[in-house]
């Protein structure tokens, strides 16, 4: 069977704790820039964490450039992923060793991966982080730095997970303006319009299902006039929910 280009979902279905989290998805996401938009609860994490193959589908399939997620060694050059919290995704104590773990897990040697690290740091004025200590550094400063651990491995495809959540507005500014340059397709998770408003293609995710897949004005536009309507009503004074 011929390779497919992107990420592909083929009646795609998780189930967790014996709840349904994702129902028969047929999705296929070969746009540069595609936003994928939902309220809380919706399946959006479910959806990234099946996608990069850190659960499995219960029923169907996911692929990357079709390979099943599941085979790490092929999937590293493919796939990278931004996690919300960066300390969910930091392992190590200073900033080199963190770079530099991407790259030994793709087979480099060790003082290939230094060199590389060192020539990153310096190429964004960072060369003073190498020995930083990870907890020390700020927020946005623990994001940045696990978006360059991502960078570093070159994957073609990156996730971001509520990229702009918990940072302030010149950290946003910032890193949406290094987003907007990388040449990878970008799949962004995101409960805010505002994120996935210049993407090529926006899907909204209701309930595990996609309500609408199509250009981000007309999504967006539609998104947006449901949750004012939701937000007109008292839908949260309901505790057996």
């Amino acid at each position: 069977m011929a390779t497919r280009n992107g990420i592909s979902l083929e009646n795609a279905s998780v189930t967790l704790g014996g709840t349904r989290i994702l129902s028969n998805l047929t999705l296929h996401l070969t746009e540069r820039r595609i936003g994928i938009i939902g309220r809380n609860g919706s399946g959006k994490t479910t959806l990234l964490r099946l996608m990069a193959g850190l659960i499995p589908a219960t029923t169907g399939s996911a692929t990357i450039d079709g390979i099943a997620p599941t085979d790490r060694k092929a999937i590293l050059p493919r796939l990278g992923i931004l996690f919300q919290n960066p300390d969910h995704q930091i392992l190590f104590p200073t900033v080199a060793e963190e770079l530099a773990f991407g790259l030994r897990q793709q087979g480099q040697s060790q003082a290939a991966a230094d060199a590389a690290v060192t020539a990153l740091l310096i190429r964004e004025s960072r060369g003073h982080w190498a020995k930083a200590l990870t907890h020390t550094l700020s927020q946005g400063q623990r994001h940045y730095l696990c978006l360059l651990s991502i960078l570093l491995m070159q994957p073609q495809t990156i996730l971001l997970d509520e990229p702009f959540a918990g940072l302030d507005l010149p950290t946003q500014i910032r890193l949406a303006r290094r987003l907007a340059a990388l040449p990878q397709r970008l799949i962004t998770i995101s409960h805010d319009p505002s994120a996935v408003a210049n993407c090529d293609r926006v899907l909204w995710l209701e309930q595990g299902q996609i309500r609408a897949d199509g250009p981000p004005d007309v999504v967006l536009h539609a998104f947006k006039a449901e949750m004012a309507r939701l937000g007109e009503q008292d839908a949260d004074t309901d505790l057996t929910n």
